[in-house]
């Protein structure tokens, strides 16, 4: 069995999840989200936690036992805190700002690069050189962060680029000066 697909899912304060069908609801302050059970794959809500059960054992329902588990604890934090990512630019004449519900991006190219956010996730950026992306859906929120970092990914000489709140750039040495040479 997996070990992450047996552990039951606690259920938050102000959150709700039904079960209709093969699909699975959860609703809380934030919003709400569903999502299409795999086949082989069962879910039981009893009281203030959520079990995920697998009925065979071959080998595709037992790689989504714990990938539903997750999936299902990801959508009740995503509809009771909601998630976030924040992305900073580095680099001389580097930065954002929002035009409308578009992301414009000025980031060393001769043109300014506009980015559409994704539905269900917000864009904001309170600083020119800072990107706030929030939302309740994990994978849309980081979707839209590595959109956003893959029109300037740093590179490795001068660490310019757009990159992730506190993310680690390795930088390589340059050219190096040799004297005296033929």
């Amino acid at each position: 069995m997996s070990r992450i697909g047996r552990k039951p899912i606690a259920i938050p304060a102000g959150a709700k999840v039904s079960v209709e069908g093969r699909t699975v609801k959860t609703q809380g302050p934030k919003g709400s989200l569903s999502f299409p059970l795999p086949e082989g794959i069962s879910l039981k809500v009893d009281g203030g936690t959520v079990t995920v059960a697998r009925e065979g054992d071959a080998q595709t329902v037992r790689a989504f036992h714990g990938l539903t588990r997750a999936l299902v604890a990801n959508m009740l934090a995503g509809v009771v805190t909601g998630y976030e990512k924040r992305l900073e630019l580095q680099g001389v004449g580097y930065r954002a700002q929002m035009k409308g519900k578009q992301l414009s991006l000025q980031v060393g190219f001769a043109h300014s690069v506009e980015v559409d956010p994704l539905p269900g996730v917000e864009v904001t950026v309170p600083a020119p050189e800072r990107i706030v992306v929030r939302g309740i859906d994990k994978q849309a929120v980081g979707q839209m962060a590595a959109r956003i970092r893959g029109v300037r990914p740093p590179e490795p000489y001068k660490g310019k680029g757009i990159r992730y709140e506190g993310e680690a750039v390795r930088r390589k040495a340059g050219k190096a000066f040799v004297s005296g040479g033929a």
